[in-house]
């Protein structure tokens, strides 16, 4: 499998004003047309946990779609974490905690 390839996973932490704008919505969406899978949830501290994997040019697209957000959003940062690929997900879900 070449680098470009390569399949990892992507733990994303977005916060600003991302609760109530259709931001877990925006991702999903997103998330679905990178072929990504894995899941976004609502955090209780008002942040916005994202899990993905895919191949890592596809989740680098991700990151900058979620600093951009829907119409609405007011993205102040986004934490990244890449790890190893544990293959876990069909698809990408909205997860409600």
């Amino acid at each position: 499998m070449s680098a470009e390839a390569e399949r990892v996973r992507l733990h994303a932490f977005s916060s600003g004003r991302v609760t109530g704008v259709f931001y877990r919505m925006f991702v999903l969406k997103e998330a679905q047309s990178l072929g990504l899978t894995g899941y976004v949830r609502n955090l209780i501290d008002g942040r916005v946990e994202v899990v993905a994997e895919g191949p890592r040019k596809g989740l680098e697209k991700l990151v900058e779609r979620l600093l951009k957000g829907p119409r609405g959003a007011a993205v102040e940062h986004v934490e990244t974490e890449w790890g190893a690929c544990l293959d876990e997900f069909d698809g990408f879900r909205i997860d409600y905690m």
